[in-house]
């Protein structure tokens, strides 16, 4: 089968097009014959070097498929070969071929076209299962930054969709209308103050939650914008990995700082977040409340210029590679 190979650790142009061996389906798995793959910026850490996969997984990157079922191991019921379906890796997406625990494949959602389902699948997961780690509820406020790319498109909807009040961060005109379109209330330029519109905007109350993919960077200012037992997830780390933390601040304020992953969890996590996701995600697709991101498509050939595209921070929405 064709897949990505990453020649040596470093920039986009070690990416190439190799020849590798199919991958076996072994008990409990599907294997999948990929139409498209997600481009997140996991992949952009696991080519330069800074995010192996967790023991066991496919050295190849890629962390989202969608396709159709090629072959079913031992033990798999309620699939048949050529169902359409999207899946979360742990890694083996850029290939086309992957083999995939059963309980991490769902069917996409009703109504979205295969290639454009593969940029909600692993968004969904990742939203999701960090809204409910902060138990965010009706009628609090969050603030989403990033909420131009893809996660924050996601996260825009989904918040608005269980009740709560969105404000995001973004870096152009453009992208904050696109927040605004999407469903936040208000959104700000990050490169302004956005702490101190965050407090205005909330009346010095400041949010209930933070869905965060700057880390170290925003890690004071996030703490400074949470109210009274609010609650900071961090999810990314674009920003740097160590910050300064005030604790007395934390405290005053009953705050809650906490951190997840999804690609390393055991495989009884993930498939329980997916099954979460095509019980409560996918009806709000199918009834058009939330929509998929804005998206850049790019053949697998083009792996190399999907990578710079998504590391300029030029993108919008999701990035994906089709085969």
């Amino acid at each position: 089968m064709r897949t990505v190979t990453v020649t040596s650790p470093g920039g986009p142009e070690n990416l190439a097009i190799a020849e590798a061996p199919q991958p076996p389906v072994g008990p409990g798995e599907l294997r999948i014959s990929v139409r498209a793959a997600g481009v997140n910026r996991a992949d952009l850490l696991q080519r330069q070097g800074y995010y192996p996969p967790p023991p066991g997984a496919s050295d190849i990157i890629g962390l989202e498929v969608s396709g159709t079922v090629d072959a079913i191991g031992e033990g798999v019921e309620g699939w048949q070969l050529g169902d359409p379906c999207v899946a979360l890796l742990a890694g083996g997406g850029y290939a086309e071929l992957v083999s995939v625990p059963a309980g991490q494949v769902i069917p996409p959602p009703e109504g979205v076209d295969l290639v454009s389902a593969v940029g909600l699948v692993e968004v969904a997961a990742t939203v999701v299962s960090n809204f409910d780690h902060v138990q965010l509820a009706e009628g609090e406020t969050v603030l989403i930054h990033g909420g131009a790319g893809g996660i924050g498109t996601f996260a825009i909807q989904y918040a608005k969709a269980v009740g709560a009040r969105v404000l995001a961060t973004a870096g152009s005109a453009e992208k904050l209308e696109l927040c605004r379109e999407l469903g936040a209330a208000e959104a700000f330029d990050y490169h302004d103050d956005w702490a101190a519109l965050v407090a205005a905007a909330t009346g010095g109350k400041g949010v209930d939650v933070i869905l965060d993919v700057m880390g170290a960077k925003y890690l004071e200012a996030n703490v400074g914008s949470l109210a009274t037992d609010g609650r900071l997830v961090v999810i990314g780390l674009q920003g740097g990995r160590k910050g300064t933390l005030d604790l007395n601040r934390l405290l005053t304020r009953r705050a809650t700082v906490t951190a997840t992953s999804l690609r390393g969890r055991p495989v009884e996590q993930k498939a329980a977040i997916c099954k979460a996701v095509q019980d409560r995600v996918w009806p709000l697709v199918a009834a058009g409340r939330i929509k998929p991101a804005p998206e850049t498509r790019f053949p697998l050939e083009a792996v190399a210029e999907a990578h710079r595209h998504l590391e300029s921070g030029n993108h919008v929405g999701k990035v994906i590679l089709t085969l």
